[in-house]
């Protein structure tokens, strides 16, 4: 073994461990065979115990080297054979466990490893994978996917990474997405984890095949220039015994203090990112993960239950500074970044972190974790909350609305209406808007728009893009049949618009960190429940918004206006095409009417709860 890669393992440093950890095809002596090794460093011994040996377990024990790293060698295994590993409890228990860093796994309710090269695949993504545009400076709509329910076969199973991979890549590109987001693919147990309670980090879930036919689905995705974002989990893990859970008899991958061990709330085990161990193991998957399957980037998931010691718990140990900041996790979120940045320099990193944790995206010499976006959870929160309110007493939440902008440019944003918003009794988005079968469309398009139009990149769950009406269900695939029925179809219509709409406008997407690209027109017509603002790019091309939230025609609205010409409405929610009441907005010149901060104002036709873009055609001089 290669002491270096053992020195960097110890140390905390590694960021290839699964390079000598895991199952290799290795030759000795002139003769094929493969290695085992595994990090179990209380274990009493380790036997590695699988169809190549009929599950003896004293056919092959390991050896154990420096480190906690246990090591055997055979010429008997053979690629596609299932395998685990015999660990030898300090009380004389014996566990089989999975690999932690096996490649593959069974089908369940199989769970052991499969003997896996993953060096075959040939890739052909080599014009997008090799890329440098930065993604801060680029459009980023992101469509996210739960694989196993997105689509299904007629007998209710699922399909193959393969059979999904031209369906899938035709849609998004179809629909004028730039991203996907695929919920987290390694290896899980339990169906209705949705896949954020692995037990196989380096391993795809074989429920949709095999490790290359998810290499194939990524490619395909890339070849129709679609990026693709994995979400990654690396604050905890169920306790099936077969998985991580006191690994070697003693909790190995989690703390040893019972009270900061667990998620009660989860029914898991936390991290211990004081191990320098776990560092590397974590830090090696998210690398793994980017190089092996080309991926673009990773949403890391449940960054505050990282960051802060009291997560979840009632009683907690403070940090050594007496804080309930998990100052080891913040030390293990930057080395993460670092590491991923290191690989490619254009890859997405991104938080899932609801709080108030200062700087997460900026980087770690600024004091920062070093992402590259957050997701907006306040934004997400305070929109929602004030679309579900009932028109007409929207006016008293307008609030809601403006206080997103207090602190837009604080972080790189993403701005998420995600899988988490359509669970649990939460009712799909179609569900949450006010009013009858009409109003709920108009209420959806215009939710829709005001995403396009706010600073932040954009993220949506499958199913929105239509109008679904039930709340997902992972057993199930959405509801396709619903585009038989003639406002879906326009629904799904509209929001291909838009998303070309957005991708077709730099001044949407161009400048989303900062005041450059945003100027607000009217922040506090709330009696009208109406906002108006700009959006700027960096050559000075704008778009003027009005969005109205109420479901009344404003015939003569007067605003303010930077530039005196012909204002131009070039996109509305409102469309008769899109199933709205087409009252539309006719062009309208500036007048030299003072209003506001403004030397110049026009007076404009505001469709009943819709969002319309305007365009400045300039008055000759």
């Amino acid at each position: 073994m290669d002491q270096e890669m053992l020195r960097a393992y110890q140390e905390g440093s590694a960021t290839r461990a699964y390079e000598f950890l895991g199952c290799h095809p290795e030759d000795r002596a002139g003769v094929p065979g493969f290695v085992f090794r595994v990090w179990a460093p209380n274990a009493q011994g380790v036997s590695v115990v699988g169809d190549f040996n009929f599950w003896n377990a004293d056919d092959l024990p390991m050896d154990r080297l420096g480190g906690g790293i246990w090591e055997a060698w055979s010429p008997n295994p053979r690629e596609g054979g299932a395998y685990k590993y015999l660990v030898h409890h300090w009380n004389g228990r014996r566990v089989y466990k999975a690999d932690p860093v096996g490649f593959r796994s069974c089908r369940a309710p199989d769970t052991s490893s499969v003997i896996t090269r993953l060096d075959r695949y040939r890739w052909h993504d080599g014009r997008y994978f090799r890329r440098t545009t930065p993604p801060l400076n680029t459009p980023m709509n992101i469509y996210e996917v739960h694989l196993g329910s997105w689509r299904r076969k007629e007998d209710g199973s699922c399909y193959s990474y393969t059979e999904l991979a031209p369906m899938l890549a035709e849609y998004a590109k179809s629909m004028g997405y730039t991203h996907v987001e695929l919920m987290p693919l390694a290896e899980y147990p339990y169906d209705p984890s949705w896949g954020y309670q692995v037990t196989g980090f380096y391993a795809p879930t074989s429920r949709y095949g095999a490790p290359e036919e998810l290499m194939y689905l990524v490619d395909t995705l890339h070849q129709a220039g679609i990026g693709v974002i994995l979400d990654w989990v690396a604050a905890h893990f169920p306790k099936d015994e077969y998985g991580l859970y006191e690994f070697d008899g003693t909790p190995t991958y989690e703390s040893g203090d019972p009270m900061m061990n667990e998620y009660a709330g989860w029914g898991t085990r936390a991290f211990d990112y004081s191990k320098p161990e776990v560092r590397s193991f974590l830090v090696s998957n998210a690398v793994y993960w980017l190089e092996v399957f080309h991926m673009d980037g990773l949403r890391v998931d449940a960054v505050s239950a990282m960051l802060y010691l009291d997560y979840g718990r009632e009683q907690y140990k403070p940090n050594r500074l007496g804080g309930k900041e998990n100052l080891d996790a913040i030390d293990f979120l930057r080395q993460l970044n670092d590491a991923c940045f290191s690989v490619r320099e254009n890859v997405v990193m991104a938080a899932e972190e609801s709080t108030a944790f200062p700087l997460v995206t900026r980087p770690d010499f600024d004091g920062g974790l070093g992402f590259l976006f957050k997701w907006n959870m306040g934004w997400m929160n305070d929109t929602l909350r004030y679309f579900q309110q009932d028109p007409l007493y929207r006016k008293y939440q307008h609030n809601l609305l403006t206080f997103t902008m207090s602190y837009a440019f604080s972080e790189n944003y993403i701005l998420p209406l995600s899988h988490d918003e359509v669970v649990y009794g939460k009712g799909s988005l179609m569900g949450k808007m006010p009013g009858d079968y009409f109003w709920k469309f108009a209420n959806l398009r215009l939710l829709r728009g005001y995403q396009m139009a706010h600073p932040g990149k954009k993220l949506s769950f499958m199913g929105n893009e239509f109008g679904q009406f039930t709340e997902w269900d992972y057993r199930k695939e959405l509801d396709w049949m619903l585009l038989g029925y003639e406002m879906h179809q326009k629904m799904q219509s509209y929001t291909r618009e838009l998303n070309r709409f957005y991708l077709n406008h730099t001044a949407l997407w161009q400048i989303d960190d900062s005041w450059d690209g945003y100027q607000w027109i009217q922040p506090d017509e709330q009696d009208l429940s109406i906002i108006a603002f700009r959006r700027i790019d960096k050559a000075g091309r704008e778009l003027l918004v009005i969005c109205n939230f109420t479901p009344v025609l404003r015939e003569d609205l007067r605003l303010g206006v930077p530039k005196p010409g012909t204002y131009v409405p070039v996109f509305t929610s409102d469309a008769a095409k899109f199933g709205g009441g087409g009252y539309g907005s006719a062009p309208t010149e500036s007048e030299e009417i003072p209003f506001r901060e403004y030397a110049l104002s026009a007076s404009f036709r505001v469709p009943p709860m819709s969002i319309t873009f305007f365009t400045c055609r300039e008055a000759e001089q």
